[in-house]
């Protein structure tokens, strides 16, 4: 049996994160990492920006986690977790732990048809080779979803010359995050970049051969593709965390040190739970930003700390050169208030829950996270006028710079 002063289940950046929280506090326990995929962790966003975009090799986006002392073990399913004796078994051995660490993030959401090879439910890096694959010679291609995954994949397979359809159940892109003038803005700005958009619909039917697929939309239109794209959002892997006992609900539930009910087990990343004292709400986040910090802070507490994660996240986007970066809850369904010029022009959106500043999205501004951190972090409620003042301060301060 392997044994191992910190084993972690889970090989994304997360999980690279945690090895450097570790080595930040202990130079020399043993640390091991447990990942399904075949590599070891990477930087996911390039998956659907940089690698399409710029000259950049697949080699280059890897985390360098072995050099941080970690032991990496690939193509490995994890089947059970002990709490009680401490371990944790694979398909091929068992491995003992003092402090473990989940980090299995989530998996795709998925449709109700037959598999097929070409339609990719775009997540990881096997799946950015596959595609890359069907782009050297497939000139159509539909996407699923009208979130970061469907829009960035779009984004990108447009930028280097296909033709692309674009189909999801909402009226506009992001319609459920964004307020509706952002989403029906960035619509037309699909539509500018040569992408065929159907919004408001859903596939009804998928048949792909060895060539090509054909959809079928609840409408009865047909629709023939090279390729299909889809990414309708993920579920949190938390079956090991149920068989082992832990307490879980939308994710595996952690305390403010990001313990979870085992006080040796840890969470983080796409799967964890957490409280946010800024927003005084439990969270589960799924981007780069929270999967560096939650992951770094677990490292730091298996390693002998006792940080509280009070970060509250951030998360970004850049689409045809527009770029938005945002923080706390988006959802469109909230009271909204902002200063709009459309797309290519500079701008803000406040998600408002009681004239209290919940969520910020800043539209191509730079350098204003701070800025709206501390929007979020005012204790009393902002009158109308109040809160247009200091809307403007984002736009002003951004002209002087």
């Amino acid at each position: 049996m392997k044994q191992y002063t910190y084993l972690i289940v889970g090989g994304g950046m997360a999980a690279d994160a945690a090895v450097r929280g570790i080595r930040e506090v202990d130079a020399d326990g043993s640390i091991a990492i447990l990942t399904r995929e075949p590599s070891p962790p990477y930087q996911r966003p390039p998956l659907s920006k940089d690698l399409w975009t710029e000259d950049l090799d697949p080699s280059q986006i890897d985390c360098g986690t072995a050099s941080e002392g970690a032991e990496v073990f690939a193509g490995r399913t994890v089947q059970s977790i002990n709490p009680q004796n401490k371990t944790v078994s694979d398909q091929n051995e068992t491995y003992r732990y003092e402090k473990l660490l989940l980090a299995t993030g989530g998996s795709p959401n998925r449709l109700p048809f037959e598999p097929t090879d070409r339609a990719v439910y775009y997540r990881t890096l096997d799946d950015f080779r596959t595609v890359k694959d069907q782009a050297e010679t497939t000139d159509r291609f539909a996407v699923i979803g009208g979130s970061f995954i469907g829009c960035e994949m779009a984004a990108a397979l447009l930028a280097n010359g296909k033709k692309v359809s674009v189909m999801f159940p909402e009226e506009a892109p992001f319609r459920r995050l964004f307020p509706k003038k952002v989403s029906m803005d960035l619509l037309r700005l699909f539509e500018e970049q040569g992408a065929e958009m159907i919004p408001g619909i859903k596939l009804s039917d998928l048949h792909c051969d060895s060539e090509s697929c054909r959809l079928v939309l609840e409408n009865g239109q047909l629709m023939n593709a090279g390729a299909v794209i889809i990414g309708i959002g993920i579920q949190p892997n938390i079956e090991l965390a149920e068989s082992a006992g832990l307490k879980t609900g939308d994710g595996i539930e952690a305390n403010r040190q990001l313990q979870t009910s085992d006080p040796d087990i840890y969470a983080a990343g796409d799967v964890v739970r957490f409280y946010n004292p800024a927003l005084d709400q439990m969270l589960r986040v799924e981007h780069e930003d929270h999967a560096l910090q939650s992951g770094k802070t677990a490292g730091q507490n298996m390693a002998g700390q006792s940080l509280e994660y009070d970060h509250l996240p951030f998360f970004y986007s850049d689409l045809f050169g527009e770029s938005c970066e945002a923080i706390g809850v988006l959802d469109s369904s909230l009271q909204t208030d902002g200063i709009w010029n459309g797309v290519h022009e500079k701008g803000i959106w406040v998600y408002l829950k009681d004239r209290r500043v919940v969520g910020v999205l800043m539209w191509n501004l730079s350098g204003k996270m701070e800025l709206a951190r501390a929007l979020i972090a005012e204790p009393e409620p902002l009158s109308a006028q109040e809160l247009k003042l200091r809307l403007g301060t984002f736009l002003a301060e951004e002209n002087d710079e």
